[in-house]
């Protein structure tokens, strides 16, 4: 017999099990349960109540998982796995639909668990959204999520526009996510001598500076204007785990380069964009070489220890792994190409820094990292619960949820929901530049001796950031959980629109003089219209960039795989599946981004406890949303979200408030007034002789 752990609730496909014992749809909560074979080779399960012995009426074949935290782990009816006794619980599931919310209640009396599967587990760490950080432990052999644990990172607004973070907060609930995940495994039974691997995903575009002969941060993380993923740490285990870390932020919100990239635009040459041609990206204070020419033209403390060459430059990966494997004490510096290609100082045809890139922005070469595959081995941890377990994995979050979501074949494209949004399509060993508004982007390189892949990439500035702007700046909703009940309440914005340009707009357009509106507003017009309008925005921007990628490829896409956070709102799953107007698939693991990094890390050389073979990969359990709209419907929805754009541009100029000119004589009226002021002053002293 193998005895599951679990604490929550089974739920049947067609047919559940009631709290009356009755077959329906609703759950019942168990403490336990244990599933026996019933069918010989067909390998079909019994599942019986531990404490009660009583089997369970439920037909199919078991699967289990444990949960996420807050809400109770489950047993789920789904297609076994074909060596079931050994892969037992092999996929991670997804919150059924009648999910009892809550803490679970006290297990009765009776046996200890037992936990009789030890398999490799794979630790990934990932930041997102750049306010928490998450730590999560992986199943190599089933990519089942054991164990994890979050821990939210204060953000600084120092200046309206700035975005900020203190790098040794981040690097402390690293620590912590890891500690008390190996806790929780420890209350599993798990022993975590079973974690064989680390890997890291994080904000790509997020800048650090850093002493390394004192191992202290010059200045705080600066953010990029605008990132929707994860950055996160992850385990993995033989039989395939990984762990989450913690932390994640809207840094990518700061906008204090914006002068910065427009005296660099000014040198670059009309018929020969360098830049773009060789890091695929647009002259954006997006990317991390801005704010590196930002820190360099106005903090003395990095201009200081550039000069003293003492400074080391990285993005949020690169200083996690040189802390995490000895900082000063012969901490490894380093990123992976898809951090990398996200700099604006990487040549995505040659894989190496730049030095006409270097020069143009006026970055010293010895400060960058040494660039590296996105999966091998960079180093041990040297400290903490996990010490001697090697770092093996380290993608961008969104590479990390391409990988998670089994991208692997030219022409499939995923979209993470997070704070932002992010839609990548793998576009193979071929550097596919965009004629409509995307950017051109590493997506992958699985070893020192892999080919490289590129993708397509398509970004939406806000799509989880507008929810939580109504929770916290308009008070409409106290949790981000509340705008569904709202949205469903009326079915409809009722004609209201909202463009939530908070920082300009992206992808497909580029134009940072956008702001938010919201527009067709009548008497009628209430928060719940609102609440729906904001949900229709993210689905928006998602049609925007999905068709700019159509375009771009040739090939419409048949369906779009999602993931993020945000997929656990059906109401906003179905309208992007009506907007669309193709299906949206949903795996039954939303948080993929982790899950990738945990494959990397399993699948490195020196690792080798994860298979990336086809063959090999798991299936993945998926919801998939069909549109339920005519196709006419959702065109002039479409068109009517594309003139509320148009009226969002051109609020901004750079001689506006925001843009922060010091000078007085900005306004002339107030000139006047104290040229004359003076000239009266010295008049009257004249007059009265005074000297």
């Amino acid at each position: 017999m193998i005895t599951i752990i679990t604490r929550g609730q089974i739920q049947g496909g067609g047919r559940g099990v009631g709290n009356a014992g009755r077959p329906g749809r609703s759950t019942q909560r168990l403490t336990s349960c244990c599933a026996q074979p019933t069918g010989g080779n067909k390998q079909f399960y019994t599942l019986r109540d531990p404490y009660r012995g009583e089997p369970l009426d439920t037909s199919g074949r078991a699967l289990f998982s444990p949960a996420r935290s807050g809400v109770c782990q489950r047993a789920v009816l789904v297609s076994a796995p074909s060596q079931a006794a050994g892969r037992l619980g092999c996929r991670l599931a997804g919150p059924p639909r009648d999910l009892l919310r809550g803490p679970p209640p006290p297990p009765r009396p009776g046996p200890a668990p037992v936990t009789s599967l030890r398999p490799p587990l794979v630790r990934a760490f990932d930041s997102f959204a750049f306010a928490d950080w998450l730590a999560q432990v992986f199943n190599s052999k089933t990519a089942e999520l054991l164990s994890h644990h979050q821990v939210e990172i204060k953000q600084e607004f120092p200046r309206e526009g700035w975005v900020e973070q203190d790098p040794k907060e981040i690097l402390h609930s690293v620590y912590e996510c890891i500690e008390k995940t190996c806790e929780k495994l420890g209350q599993l039974n798990i022993d975590i001598s079973n974690i064989k691997a680390i890997g890291v995903s994080n904000q790509r575009e997020t800048t650090v500076v850093w002493d390394k002969i004192t191992g202290e941060p010059l200045y705080n993380a600066v953010a990029a204007p605008v990132s929707p993923g994860p950055s996160v740490p992850v385990a993995v285990v033989p039989s395939g785990s990984s762990v989450p870390a913690a932390g994640t932020s809207s840094v990518w919100l700061d906008l204090r380069t914006q002068s910065t990239v427009e005296s660099l635009s000014k040198r670059i040459p009309g018929n020969n964009n360098f830049v773009k041609s060789k890091t695929g990206l647009p002259l954006s204070t997006y990317f991390s070489a801005v704010k590196l020419r930002w820190l360099l033209d106005n903090v003395r403390k990095v201009q200081k220890a550039v000069e003293e060459k003492r400074a080391l430059f990285g993005t949020i990966d690169s200083w996690l792994i040189w802390s995490l494997t000895g900082g000063v004490n012969g901490g490894v510096h380093c990123t992976d190409v898809t951090n990398a290609s996200r700099t604006m100082l990487f040549n995505i045809h040659s894989l190496e820094w730049d030095k006409q890139l270097c020069e143009f922005f006026g970055i010293p070469m010895e400060i960058l990292p040494n660039v590296r595959s996105s999966s091998e081995i960079y180093g041990l941890m040297k400290a903490g619960a996990l010490e001697g377990v090697p770092i093996s994995g380290c993608l961008g979050d969104q590479s990390a949820a391409l990988v998670g979501q089994m991208c692997f074949q030219i022409g499939q494209a995923k979209n993470t929901y997070g704070t932002g949004c992010f839609l990548l399509c793998n576009t193979g060993h071929k550097c596919v530049f965009s004629d409509h508004g995307l950017l051109t982007t590493v997506a992958y390189k699985l070893g020192r001796d892999k080919p490289v892949y590129y993708a397509l990439e398509g970004s939406v500035a806000i799509a989880g950031a507008v929810i939580r702007w109504l929770r916290d700046n308009l008070g409409i909703i106290k949790t981000s959980e509340e705008i569904e009940k709202l949205a469903k309440e009326v079915g409809t914005s009722y004609g209201c629109y909202f463009v939530p340009a908070f920082s300009g707009l992206y992808a497909p357009y580029w134009e940072p003089s956008a702001r938010g509106i919201i527009c067709g507003l009548t008497q009628f017009t209430n928060k719940c219209h609102i609440a729906f309008a904001a949900l229709e925005a993210v689905c928006f921007q998602t049609r925007e960039i999905l068709d700019a990628m159509n375009r771009d490829c040739g090939i419409p896409l048949s369906h779009l795989q999602v993931d993020g956070g945000m997929t656990s709102n059906k109401i906003l799953m179905q309208l992007q599946a009506d907007i669309l107007y193709i299906p949206v698939v949903k795996p039954s693991m939303p948080e993929t981004t982790a899950l990738g990094a945990a494959m990397a890390a399993g699948a490195a050389e020196g690792v080798g406890v994860w298979s990336l073979e086809p063959e090999d990969l798991s299936a993945v359990t998926m919801e998939r949303f069909e549109p339920q709209i005519n196709a006419e419907e959702s065109e002039i929805r479409y068109s009517t979200w594309k003139k509320a754009v148009m009226k969002s541009m051109g609020w901004v100029t750079t001689q506006s408030p925001e843009s922060g000119d010091p000078s007085i004589f900005c306004s002339l009226p107030l000139g006047f007034f104290i040229v004359s002021s003076m000239v009266m002053l010295i008049g009257a002293r004249y007059i009265s002789g005074i000297p």
